[in-house]
């Protein structure tokens, strides 16, 4: 049986008819068409799915729709700037090549935002450690820790107290 729930997500209210055993993931983007949230193992093993609640990231194809009713919620899709900019950390990627099939991409570039608005400044291994649970299948992870790093000095250089 549907239940009525609204859900903020990219600062907007969105009042959705969702069953109770719906996935957030599949919500975001079979309900809202927001599909930059990909779902790769649907078993919380890859991090594709990755989005933000409450600034924390959440890996949303183990977590309830339900469960997130009040809280705020941002996909890759809420990241854009002015006139579809993109984000710091998109830039820094395809600056540094970090994007060969891009699946994981989203996943990545949300769990990267959680971590630099933690630790701006963070070191190569604490940024190791803060992707673990994101996996990529064609990268190394090489060139997706220097666009990180990159993004942090960029950060730091330009405005060391703003939010990323």
């Amino acid at each position: 049986m549907k239940r009525l729930i609204t859900l903020r997500v990219n600062g907007i209210d969105e009042a959705l008819s969702v069953e109770p055993g719906w996935t957030l993931s599949r919500v975001l983007r079979e309900e809202l068409n927001l599909v930059g949230t990909k779902e790769g193992c649907g078993g919380g093993h890859c991090g594709a799915c990755t989005v933000l609640i409450d600034s924390k990231p959440v890996m949303s194809c183990l977590y309830l729709a339900i469960k997130a009713r009040g809280k705020d919620i941002l996909t890759i899709e809420g990241l854009k700037g002015e006139n579809g900019a993109l984000h710091p950390l998109q830039e820094a990627f395809v600056e540094r090549f970090a994007v060969q099939c891009g699946y994981c991409i989203p996943g990545m570039i949300m769990t990267a935002k959680a971590l630099l608005d933690d630790n701006p400044s963070p070191t190569e291994e604490e940024i190791r450690e803060g992707l673990n649970g994101n996996v990529c299948r064609c990268t190394g992870y090489v060139k997706i820790i220097e666009a990180i790093l990159s993004c942090a000095e960029e950060r730091n250089v330009k405005s060391p107290s703003k939010e990323i």
